[in-house]
């Protein structure tokens, strides 16, 4: 065997190892697909992130959080987060936070807010959308309960409104998947969307959770919300998430080996002065600690019996300070 051919040899396999190891790592942190090629979304997946909504007014010139921040927030939530309090004089109090799911990490560039535009990380409100957010804030849980309509869409079990997002515990989204539709159920509610993906067109009945359509760019598929109902009138656990006929909403959903990068952009004159922009990943349960397995029914119902009490309460406090309703 010449000396030549064996250079030629070890050349190409140093060549294959050059290749073979950026595809071996390519391979491994392939994405998982359908059958038919898509991104697949299948799954129960989680959107609870420690990460707030908006940038606190503390953190307003500090868009991201140094490691040893993320470090001592991380513990604070760990070390309190399912430690009960007593209520308040006067209020019988909540599920004890056995119950709750919270949430014990950020989004993984340690940002401030979920708002990535505005740059301030703060929910760009018009004169007239940030009074109805201050009215909702004043009236949540405060009243006066005149009539069921007094308490928010949530307490009423009708829905907390769109996109994804978490709350106080049933965080979890089971996504379902076929070649012409998405659906996305919601634990909280029980609720679902249904998402076409066959390039029809929006359809004219309003909806609670807005007419959807959906397409894919490339790897993500992006879904199109508009025609909401108008129950805008109505008092929401947040204003931004109320339904407007003036709001249309587009959601990202972006597949990773691992979970899916989410983003919504809200656009809505009657709010907002502008477009704005919140992102995070979603996960599968059991990378955030969440409880595996099936979502169950969300049993609730308009006319449960917190509502009876709390009118019942609403109708106690006018007897003691005199007033009638």
């Amino acid at each position: 065997m010449s000396h030549r051919f064996l250079v030629s040899v070890a050349a190409v396999v140093v060549g294959v190892g050059i290749f073979a190891a950026p595809m071996a790592a390519q391979k491994a942190k392939a994405i998982p697909r359908t059958t038919w090629g898509a991104p697949d979304l299948n799954g129960v997946w989680t959107g609870n992130i420690l990460t707030p909504m908006e940038r606190s007014e503390a953190n307003k010139d500090k868009p991201f959080l140094s490691p040893e921040e993320v470090k001592a927030e991380e513990k604070r939530i760990a070390d309190t987060a399912l430690v009960d309090t007593a209520p308040r004089n006067g209020d019988p109090g909540t599920y004890n936070n056995i119950w709750t799911d919270p949430a014990f990490k950020g989004v993984p560039d340690h940002r401030t807010s979920l708002i990535v535009d505005p740059p301030t990380g703060r929910i760009p409100y018009t004169a007239e959308g940030r009074k109805i957010q201050e009215y909702i804030r004043a009236q949540r849980g405060n009243g006066p309960y005149n009539t069921a309509a007094d308490l928010d869409t949530g307490e009423r079990c009708l829905t907390d409104g769109v996109p994804i997002f978490n709350g106080g515990y049933n965080n979890n989204y089971e996504i379902f998947q076929t070649k012409d539709y998405v659906a996305i159920l919601h634990e909280y509610y029980h609720e679902v969307r249904i998402v076409p993906l066959d390039g029809s067109p929006h359809g004219t009945s309003p909806q609670w959770l807005g007419d959807t359509r959906g397409h894919w760019e490339g790897d993500t598929l992006v879904v199109d919300s508009t025609n909401f109902a108008d129950k805008g009138h109505y008092i929401w656990a947040a204003a931004w998430r109320a339904a407007r006929p003036t709001l249309h909403m587009t959601e990202r959903f972006t597949r990773n080996a691992d979970s899916i990068d989410y983003s919504f952009t809200m656009e809505d004159p009657t709010m907002y002065t502008q477009p704005w922009t919140a992102k995070w990943p979603l996960s599968k349960q059991e990378a955030v600690g969440v409880t595996q397995g099936p979502l169950y029914e969300y049993a609730c119902h308009e006319g449960n019996h917190a509502i009876v009490g709390v009118l019942k309460g609403g109708r106690a406090t006018d007897k003691a300070k005199g007033t009638t309703n």
